[in-house]
């Protein structure tokens, strides 16, 4: 079942897991969001919540309002010290990311002769 709904940007459907764990995110839900290939996603899991999916430039962008003194503003129910210690986990999930595209570009097979 896909359902969007053009007013309101909503999208309900399902996707099933792959032998290998993957899903494929619908192609409606791509385009809602922007989302192309090679796009870095963040995966937040809580046994308790469910699963999220989210843009990681949109964590970039919360972590480093966090960083600059507005993490009061964005989670004032979280210590300065706790926005501060996932802000930081934002960046190093971030930085290994860079690395691995880095990585990945840079093998011989891709490098212009």
């Amino acid at each position: 079942m896909k359902k969007i709904d053009k007013k309101s940007n909503k999208y309900m459907g399902s996707v099933k897991v792959g032998q290998k764990g993957q899903i494929v995110i619908p192609k409606e839900v791509r385009d809602m969001f922007d989302i192309k290939s090679g796009d870095t996603l963040l995966l937040l899991a809580d046994s308790k919540k469910g699963i999220a999916i989210e843009r990681m430039g949109v964590f970039n962008k919360i972590a480093d309002a966090i960083f600059n003194g507005r993490a009061k503003d964005i989670y004032p129910q979280h210590s300065e010290e706790d926005s501060r210690v996932f802000a930081n986990k934002i960046k190093e999930l971030s930085e290994e990311d860079q690395k691995e595209d880095d990585s990945y570009w840079n093998k011989e097979s891709y490098k212009k002769v």
